[in-house]
């Protein structure tokens, strides 16, 4: 298919929620791999007014390449750096209240996510998709569990009424810690 007809197809299903893309970079990756002889062009063609498009399909050595990477990622452990993990790196510059008040703002984001994630599983079964199909929006709920447990977690090591970080963080700011 060409560059744009991938774009609405990824969209459609939903895997912008697995793969970030636009319609720009689409392009410009389907490019990146033509030159490296993953894919190939197959034909162009052109509908009235419309500019010319330019279907691809994928070669011998793409589908080899395509297997080698993905064996690569479901095998091999990376680090990645999510921008809580760098917000996280950084909180202590903002105040207990500020970061209490944020992390139920977030569970409640989390709550949401998670919410949507269920019913999409729930009904994508529903209409018969097999669950090896729903696996990544499975493996997101457990991220959004795992993700908002950690958040209680520190929330109650920030307003632990005995042991808590918050008098001694809101002290450092030259404020007094009151998590409302």
């Amino acid at each position: 298919m060409h560059p744009y007809e991938l774009s609405k197809t990824l969209r459609t299903y939903g895997d912008e929620r697995s793969i970030k893309f636009t319609h720009g970079s689409l392009y410009m990756v389907i490019q990146q791999l033509a030159k490296a002889g993953f894919v190939a062009e197959q034909e162009v063609s052109r509908e009235g007014a419309r500019p010319e498009r330019t279907v691809y399909g994928i070669t011998d050595a793409g589908r080899a390449e395509l297997r080698d990477w993905l064996r690569e990622l479901v095998g091999q452990p990376q680090h990645e750096y999510p921008a809580f993990v760098s917000a996280l790196s950084l909180v202590a510059a903002l105040t207990p209240n500020e970061v209490v008040a944020l992390l139920r703002e977030r569970l409640d984001g989390l709550a949401a996510q998670r919410k949507e994630a269920a019913e999409l599983i729930e009904k994508s079964e529903a209409e018969g998709v097999p669950p090896l199909f729903l696996i990544e929006e499975v493996y997101r709920v457990r991220l959004l569990d795992a993700e908002s447990a950690f958040v209680e977690e520190f929330l109650a090591k920030i307003s632990d009424p005995d042991e808590g970080w918050g008098p001694m963080w809101a002290a450092a700011h030259g404020t007094t810690f009151n998590p409302e």
